[in-house]
């Protein structure tokens, strides 16, 4: 598996172990004290679906946590550029693809044409008919009003 395709593979498995989540959630997130056992189990129950090289599960447990730790942080940007929506209105998957690609903006180096086009065919895979123009229009307004759409030459 490559690189890449091990990246998105593991994108997969953050974004549906965030959906198990957000359903349920009176679950701590992995990394936060208190019920750790509980979110792990969640973790890797959905884990088990997914036949992943070692280092596809650790990022994405690193995603999967970096999102819970920021969690309101990453909401309060999401809400400023998702004009007239409420995050609790969002549909789950896409909430949670906005959360994962805006944790992943902000927080680490994956380019930003990278990280949106992954976030759009998640929706596409996994949300509604109008879910990949909703988050690609909520990821354009974050890079760009950040500052941080790639030049292009």
């Amino acid at each position: 598996m490559s690189r890449g395709a091990s990246r998105n593979a593991s994108r997969q498995l953050a974004l549906q172990v965030l959906y198990a989540f957000d359903l349920a959630s009176g679950v701590n997130a992995p990394c936060e004290q208190g019920d750790v056992t509980s979110a792990d189990e969640v973790f890797e129950s959905v884990a088990a679906n997914f036949d992943l090289v070692e280092g596809a599960r650790v990022f994405a447990k690193e995603l999967v946590c970096g999102v819970m730790a920021q969690r309101d942080s990453v909401d309060a940007v999401i809400t400023r550029h998702a004009r007239n929506w409420r995050i609790s209105r969002m549909a789950t998957v896409d909430r949670n693809v906005l959360r994962l690609a805006v944790y992943e903006l902000v927080h680490t180096n994956t380019p930003v044409s990278i990280v949106i086009d992954q976030a759009i065919e998640l929706a596409r895979r996994f949300g509604g008919d109008p879910s990949p123009a909703f988050v690609n229009g909520v990821l354009d307004a974050v890079a760009h009003r950040s500052g941080q759409e790639e030049e292009t030459s």
